[in-house]
């Protein structure tokens, strides 16, 4: 029996999929790409993702979806097996909480030229996999590729939300044309791509950093990338287009604050920054209450400063966790 769409589109028989299982495994037929499809704790919304993927333009034999179940607690698996998904469709659970373990994961369980990761919360456009692969096959020194990230706001874009912050929220508009993308700009991860082959001399993902759970920890896909850089390109596209949905649980203040608040330990964890800089951090945070103070009218530039503080006491409380010893 077929793949059962959640919205009841897509049909396969089972004829399709002993066909494409003997091109794969059998002729060994080399794979373009391998789409890495992380969760925790999303099974409708990793579904709906993996769909976005198969209504995509690329041929099947071309490419497989790794479902990475990062120690789901609800029904992922259940949901996963009553869809009957196509054979280029896998289930895979790593048992390890934490993103950067699902990640590498889905790193080493890949059989195409290029890992493709995509939020579970995100949608992949119907072009996406065609034009990562494309900017990768411009140029073998490229080793990582970006794309455009738009969001879906649930509710709508609350006007409190800082434009010098929106970015938190997984946005990405890079750049009108395919472009390199030079430091300190990188993409992000909900729609961002690897060359396989780079990680026979390249470490993957730090597991100390990345999401555990519903800890907001960071940086993971920062470090990496600024590992490529030294030996590889990174470019963006423009045209290689993700949806991404952005939950009314987030556009509350207390979780945006939250966020910044964990980028700020990310950071420190990242750089292995000692509380020795912890003098800094508290001029700077007495100088956006000052701030504040002046600009009690104005949302949101109130909102941007008190982003500045979370973000230095996330810093500080980092800095202290690295000079305990408390990080690997």
């Amino acid at each position: 029996m077929g793949y059962q769409s959640l919205s009841m589109v897509t049909s396969w028989t089972a004829v399709e999929a002993i066909s494409l299982k003997i091109k794969l495994y059998i002729w060994g037929e080399i794979m373009r790409a391998s789409v890495s499809i992380c969760t925790h704790n999303r099974a409708i919304d990793t579904m709906q993702a993996v769909e976005s993927v198969l209504n995509g333009d690329m041929g099947s034999a071309d490419y497989e979806i790794l479902v990475i179940d990062n120690n789901s607690t609800d029904n992922t698996k259940e949901l996963f097996d009553s869809l009957n998904m196509p054979a280029h469709v896998r289930y895979i659970f790593e048992p390890q909480l934490g993103l950067s373990y699902a990640r590498n994961r889905a790193i080493k369980e890949a059989k195409g030229e290029f890992v493709l990761f995509l939020d579970d919360d995100a949608l992949a456009c119907s072009t996406w996999t065609k034009e990562v692969v494309r900017i990768f096959d411009m140029d073998s020194r490229i080793g990582c590729v970006g794309g455009k990230i738009v969001p879906i706001w649930e509710g709508g874009k609350p006007d409190w939300i800082p434009h010098d912050i929106v970015s938190l929220y997984t946005l990405m508009d890079f750049s009108s044309e395919i472009v390199e993308m030079h430091a300190p700009s990188i993409p992000f991860g909900a729609n961002v791509a690897f060359r396989r082959s780079i990680f026979q001399k390249i470490k993957p993902f730090r597991e100390d950093l990345g999401r555990v759970g519903s800890n907001l920890m960071s940086s993971e896909e920062s470090e990496l990338i600024g590992r490529v850089r030294l030996e590889y390109k990174v470019f963006y596209s423009p045209y290689a287009i993700v949806e991404h949905k952005i939950a009314k649980s987030r556009l509350t203040k207390r979780w945006l604050l939250r966020r910044v608040y964990w980028q700020g330990i990310s950071d420190a964890t990242r750089y292995k920054k000692s509380g020795w800089g912890i003098f800094k951090h508290t001029v700077r945070i007495v100088q956006a209450a000052l701030l504040i103070l002046v600009s009690f009218n104005n949302v949101q530039k109130v909102m941007s400063e008190m982003a500045k503080i979370s973000y230095r006491n996330g810093t500080i409380v980092g800095s202290f966790r690295n000079s305990r010893g408390l990080n690997p």
